[in-house]
């Protein structure tokens, strides 16, 4: 197996893009890394989109943006794995490439959002969930997350202020990216004080409806050594993805992400490192439950105490493990199926010491994870230069 580089990326802003399409989006942000990488071309498209079909009305994406970026001919196909449909493209990129069945791919994550009303975009999140025993009955993310946040604060003591600690955070980092949709700081009293959706999660827990798109150009360490980029060619040196129970109450232990643990001990085996050994995590913070679980299921924090090391300031840039470094999904928005893909170019950022006023010093290994639903799926990525 060959080692895999990212040479190019390439984002737009996450915002409400009323002016431009699907199509527009995307073509955007692979001709930014396409730049960026200092190629014109590859093999193959790797798409991952969650919800074109339904919002947009729009399937089979991977032929209609390769032609549109001018890309008629290459392989291409969408990937889809709710949330982290983003994430399933970067793996389907990454064993292309270390394979060899493929020189050079493109990674796209993209997704439209704020053109559907509000009813038809919940609608479309629902189908991450377990349609027979959860949406059916009208659960909604937020409510699946309330509930597993309820039994959190229940069986570990956690505070709504400690929660808070998440968004506030989030939010800080937002402030230095010019990439992200909400760039102001926010105060913990704000977010106690912020409607509830669905108690005890309220506005500031969870990530905005959005458009957005990234991609990353990826190819092997030998080909990337002999380009002369004007940049560090970004290692992939682990690439893992697991599955649990799409329905939380068929999970031995809804408060434990298990598909989050598995691939994150799969991805540290396969990198050769250990919790320990990562500068920066960028976690899936859809909601502030998710956070700390995810925490807690990768090793950053003992069972129950996810939330106790963001209230600590832990979670800061500075602090023993950053998370969300650019805003993560709360405050650069969770365009939901190109999400996988915005995080990993960050992590991208922060390696290549490109991250300006949010660069984590001293940074050499990064770590990316991307959750579908409630924790059905889980993709890792670990990052190193």
């Amino acid at each position: 197996m060959r080692q895999v580089s990212i040479i190019g990326i390439g984002e737009i802003q996450v915002g409400e893009h009323w002016d431009l399409t699907l199509r527009q989006i995307a073509h955007q942000a692979i001709k930014s890394a396409l730049d960026d990488a200092g190629v014109e071309t590859a093999d193959a498209l790797y798409v991952g989109n969650m919800l074109s079909g339904k919002l947009n009305k729009q399937e089979h994406l991977g032929a209609l943006l390769a032609d549109f970026s001018g890309l008629r001919g290459i392989e291409a196909a969408k990937a889809e794995a709710a949330d982290a449909s983003g994430a399933a493209a970067l793996r389907w990129g990454v064993m292309a490439v270390a394979s060899g069945f493929h020189d050079t791919v493109i990674v796209l994550g993209v997704e439209k959002m704020t053109d559907a009303m509000p009813n038809e975009v919940q609608a479309g999140l629902a189908l991450s969930e377990d349609r027979e025993y959860e949406a059916d009955h009208g659960v909604t993310q937020a409510a699946l997350s309330a509930i597993m946040m309820r039994r959190y604060m229940h069986e570990y003591g956690a505070t709504l202020e400690d929660f808070a600690s998440f968004a506030v955070n989030a939010h800080r980092n937002g402030v230095g990216n010019p990439y992200a949709m909400f760039r102001r700081a926010i105060k913990p009293e704000v977010y106690l004080r912020a409607a509830p959706l669905a108690d005890p999660v309220n506005l500031f827990d969870s990530a905005p409806v959005c458009d957005g798109a990234a991609a990353l150009v990826l190819t092997s360490a030998e080909n990337a050594a002999r380009m002369g980029l004007d940049h560090p060619p970004v290692q992939i040196i682990g690439s893992t993805a697991a599955t649990d129970a799409v329905a939380i109450h068929d999970r031995e232990d809804p408060l434990f992400l298990n598909a989050a643990y598995v691939s994150a001990q799969e991805a540290y085996i396969q990198a050769g490192v250990t919790p320990e050994d990562v500068d920066l995590f960028e976690l899936h913070d859809s909601y502030g439950i998710m956070a700390a679980l995810s925490l807690e299921a990768c090793g950053f924090a003992g069972k129950g105490e996810g939330a106790k090391l963001a209230a600590e300031d832990g979670i800061a840039l500075n602090g023993r493990i950053p998370i969300s470094t650019m805003g993560g999904l709360k405050a650069r928005g969770h365009p939901v199926g190109a999400t996988g893909v915005y995080q990993v170019l960050e992590v991208a950022l922060q390696l290549r010491g490109e991250a300006g006023d949010n660069q984590i010093s001293e940074a050499h290994i990064g770590m990316a994870q991307s959750i579908g639903g409630t924790g059905g799926t889980a993709i890792t990525h670990i990052l190193a230069v």
